[in-house]
């Protein structure tokens, strides 16, 4: 299957660039200078990844990935010179799947951009309506919490929730392991599959809007918890 990435910089040699790497790997790409053409483009045409800048005219990364996120759960990769830990951190509370530093090296690009597919597609976000089934095995369960990864679909007490490629399986490790404790390296390395380092407060952030869909008071969680100093779970309920 032939993926389509948006891209999106207002710096013309970077988008240049970004066609260069990604039709090298097969990707089709398309492009856009500014915040608000990426959210048109996302509205009119199938996208499978964004590469978003942060800082551009008309409307920025920022405000585009919030939109995005209104539409659809498509992968966000937000493209930034500023390297500081707040600046990634804004990214990722802001809808972003992933946070890549100018400049860029080309290989850990594609990397970046492979993984999030794969997380993606195990979703069902690449190949349409995912497969429906009824084996119990593939149906995990916290009390009202429900994940059927065969339909991979969230509920709670019945209502479906949406959750992006790196929430759900962040919410799978947990759901199929309850009352185990898992760092956040632990879960970086699984869910991201590449090593973690310094990554404690990227997988934090993700575990909070898990929560904040999940939980009926975020602040007093029944599912999934906070071990201080160790890590995260889901509690185990009849």
């Amino acid at each position: 299957m032939e993926h389509t990435i948006l891209i999106c910089d207002d710096d013309e040699d970077i988008l240049s660039a970004l066609e260069i790497y990604l039709r090298q790997e097969g990707y089709k790409t398309l492009r856009a200078a500014n915040g608000k053409e990426a959210v048109e483009a996302v509205n009119r045409e199938p996208i499978h990844l964004v590469l978003l800048d942060v800082m551009m005219p008309v409307m920025d990364g920022i405000q585009a990935a919030v939109k995005i996120r209104e539409a659809g759960n498509v992968p966000i990769i937000f493209l930034s010179a500023k390297s500081e830990e707040t600046d990634k951190i804004l990214g990722l509370n802001m809808g972003g799947d992933d946070y890549i530093t100018k400049p860029f090296n080309p290989v850990e690009l594609i990397a970046r951009v492979r993984a999030s597919l794969r997380r993606y597609a195990r979703l069902g976000g690449l190949n349409g309506v995912p497969p429906v089934t009824a084996d119990e095995k593939d149906i995990y369960r916290s009390g009202g919490l429900v994940l059927d990864d065969g339909r991979k679909r969230v509920s709670v007490e019945g209502e479906e929730v949406t959750l992006t490629a790196l929430e759900y399986n962040i919410l799978k490790l947990l759901i199929s392991h309850p009352d185990r404790v898992f760092s956040s390296s632990q879960i970086y390395e699984a869910v991201w599959d590449e090593p973690a380092f310094h990554v404690s407060k990227t997988v934090s952030v993700h575990i909070r809007h898990i929560r904040e869909k999940i939980e009926i008071n975020p602040k007093e969680p029944r599912y999934l918890k906070v071990i201080y100093g160790l890590g995260y779970k889901v509690v185990k309920h009849a």
